[in-house]
């Protein structure tokens, strides 16, 4: 008896500590951006948030424009890669066994663990070369593909989720596939739809590889136009560091902690108020 309490608290120790080693990079992130991001936009004030990049060693300046390319690029990608995506893990739910809905799951899995970068290059290549300059369409393209397969993914285990009984109990009523599927499957897999929703958007909105061959980035000009080049706060963080000079590191820190305000402000609030449905 006496050993199996000792065994007992010895698991329950090292399921703590594991615990503990698991959360402990998170909040060392937070920490890190928080001390060294906020002095910086405390200092910076509004000017931060609408400014444009200052020159080397002679202050802050702002960072508006990547903010506003983040958002546009963003948005463009979700206009673009949402409604595929959807209909795409809708259709590896209610197809699971035929050999295009295997295939479509397997793709998807695959594409979940691509290298970004790649799909940079192939952006680079379809769009970027024959246009003869970086755009923001290029951007927003290879952010929608990069945002995809996650938002399919998690559309396809939110409807496989849903118990069989309620789609007979549609049928039985006589309703039509569509309207039981987009109606009343897809809406009580909603929380688990728009989860995959947000981690599709969270993860686009911070990405760099992919905007490093298409975007081009722009520190200074706001958004001119959906065939030129365009700026994005990862692409600007990943251009600041590498330079030399301390005020571009004080930059960096400050836009560090702006997307991740961002990316909290817009996760947390939805996240929160999206009620599970009781089956």
């Amino acid at each position: 008896m006496l050993v199996r309490k000792i065994k007992e608290k010895l698991f329950l120790v090292a399921i703590s500590v594991a615990t503990f080693l698991t959360i402990l990079p998170l909040f060392h992130i937070l920490f890190s951006v928080i001390a060294n991001g906020l002095p910086v936009l405390i200092r910076g004030g509004m000017e931060f948030v609408i400014g444009t990049l200052a020159p080397p060693d002679s202050g802050l300046g702002g960072i508006g424009p990547a903010i506003v390319g983040s958002f546009v690029l963003t948005f463009l990608a979700s206009l673009m890669g949402l409604p595929i995506a959807v209909l795409t893990g809708v259709y590896a739910a209610e197809y699971p066994n035929s050999l295009i809905g295997r295939a479509v799951k397997t793709l998807l899995l695959i594409m979940m663990e691509f290298p970004t970068i790649l799909v940079g290059l192939f952006v680079m290549n379809i769009l970027v070369l024959p246009m003869g300059r970086y755009s923001a369409i290029a951007g927003a393209f290879a952010l929608a593909i990069v945002m995809m397969p996650y938002v399919a993914v998690y559309t396809e285990q939110a409807l496989r989720e849903i118990p069989f009984v309620y789609r007979e109990g549609a049928f039985a009523l006589g309703l039509k596939r569509a309207v039981v599927v987009f109606r009343i499957m897809m809406g009580m897999a909603r929380k688990g739809m728009i989860t995959g929703i947000l981690i599709g958007i969270a993860k686009v909105a911070g990405e760099t590889a992919p905007l490093l061959f298409t975007a081009g980035g722009s520190a200074r000009i706001y958004f001119a136009g959906l065939d030129q080049p365009i700026g994005a706060i990862p692409l600007l963080i990943y251009t600041l560091v590498q330079q030399p000079y301390e005020n571009y590191h004080q930059i960096a820190w400050g836009a560090s902690l702006v997307l991740m305000l961002i990316f909290l402000a817009i996760f947390l609030p939805l996240r929160l108020s999206i009620k599970e449905v009781k089956l």
